[in-house]
């Protein structure tokens, strides 16, 4: 069956990402429908022009995208579904795994069902924040099971082009892994970091440098969310915990043995920690100095 690509698309949810995409799509020329559970937070994502409410009846969009936290997910779709808003549905949640076995335990139709997550940069929420230029270069991982019909994933890979992403496929459990990795663990030790600013006397806070604002930047993301997420990625993100602490446990006895500076645990963590570094700006020169395909596979 062929499609003729994305004319409608419904955003349940009028946070940070969903406002920011909505912004895209009405730019591209989407007719964008918003909705939210929180029916006072649709006036300030319509005030920003990223589309117009819902209405009772719609007729079904060519997509809708789930925009909420990711506890609220699940029934959101579930609700969508059987209310048949859309031709195919998507979300935008950071965490895959627990959030698909979910639904398919709550009966929701996952043949028409795209889990996604636009890997954005951490910073304030809410839809004042929103930008349609959020997502541009990023990457937006993209996990649909083995009966999602093409159609389905071709609206959702549209939908990430008109945001200015590149998708990426993988499963669920290895998305959960992988943002564990590179998101989860890095913004928790951020967070521990930040804890030990927080009754510091201001004349000595006075004297820090733009690399530990940027160190604990993250941290500026909105607790709720946070909390819903890391409970939904919970033994991944644990496990890296894990990982750090022992790092850390393992060169705090360096120094306290001696402060030897080239002993072998104090000056393995160090070259291990230029070796990592060195890898995430190879990562990151190769992805925009390379073939921006509109598609890829990792």
């Amino acid at each position: 069956m062929s499609r003729p690509g994305l004319r409608s698309v419904t955003v349940i949810g009028c946070g940070l990402i969903g406002t920011s995409l909505a912004l895209c799509l009405t730019r591209a020329g989407i007719a964008v429908l918003l909705a939210d559970p929180d029916p006072g937070a649709v006036a300030p994502a319509v005030g920003r022009g990223a589309g117009v409410p819902l209405a009772p009846g719609a007729p079904p969009a060519d997509l809708v995208v789930v925009a909420t936290p990711p506890s609220a997910v699940v029934d959101v779709l579930y609700e969508a579904q059987a209310r048949g808003l859309g031709r195919a549905y998507t979300d935008v949640a950071e965490v895959k795994g627990l959030i698909w076995e979910e639904a398919v335990l709550r009966g929701c139709d996952v043949r028409g069902y795209v889990p996604g997550h636009p890997m954005t940069a951490g910073g304030p929420s809410g839809p004042a924040a929103a930008e349609p230029g959020l997502f541009a270069g990023r990457p937006w991982i993209l996990c649909p099971g083995p009966s999602v019909p093409p159609e389905a994933v071709a609206a959702v890979e549209e939908l990430v082009t008109l945001c200015g992403a590149v998708a990426h496929t993988m499963p669920p459990g290895a998305h959960d892994e992988a943002v564990a990795t590179v998101c989860h663990t890095p913004m928790l030790v951020a967070l521990a970091l930040a804890a030990q600013l927080a009754d510091t006397a201001p004349d000595v806070l006075a004297l820090a440098g733009g690399g530990l604002r940027d160190t604990v930047r993250t941290t500026a993301s909105d607790t709720r969310l946070w909390s819903d997420v890391l409970t939904h990625n919970a033994p991944a993100v644990a496990a890296g915990m894990e990982r750090v602490a022992a790092d850390l446990a393992l060169m705090a006895s360096g120094l306290r043995d001696g402060g030897d500076i080239c002993s072998v645990s104090v000056g393995g963590l160090l070259l291990r920690g230029h070796r990592g570094r060195a890898a995430l700006l190879e990562s990151a020169g190769s992805r925009n100095t390379g073939d921006a395909r509109p598609r890829a596979r990792v």
